[in-house]
């Protein structure tokens, strides 16, 4: 998509703090962290949110669960980590490209 923020920083356009990449996603650092650790992991194809998914482009999410936990082992977080996609607006959603924030190194605060 020509506009979207994360498309122009998939395609280079604009500079990221890379942390992972292959045929199918990227994963960058937060420019804006709300923990020691904060990074989004984005389908490479654009899909504007969890609304988009189908049951033919599905498998990029189970593959971004994937590299998550890879790199979560290899960022050695131990102590756990929180992931979190909003879904619209009322959500907090703010960029319009499905990502997952991947959240760690401090206590994080608690649902229940």
């Amino acid at each position: 998509m020509k506009d979207c923020l994360f498309c122009k920083i998939i395609a280079g356009e604009i500079p990221s703090a890379k942390v992972y990449e292959d045929e199918s996603c990227y994963a960058f650092r937060d420019i804006q962290p709300m923990a020691p650790t904060h990074f989004l992991v984005v389908p490479k194809t654009h899909l504007a949110s969890v609304n988009d998914l189908t049951p033919e482009n599905a498998a990029v999410v189970a593959h971004i669960y994937t590299v998550i936990a890879k790199l979560a082992k290899e960022m050695n977080l131990q102590g756990g980590y929180r992931v979190v996609t909003n879904c619209g607006e009322d959500a907090g959603q703010t960029v319009h490209h499905l990502h997952f924030h991947v959240l760690a190194g401090k206590q994080l605060g608690s649902f229940d």
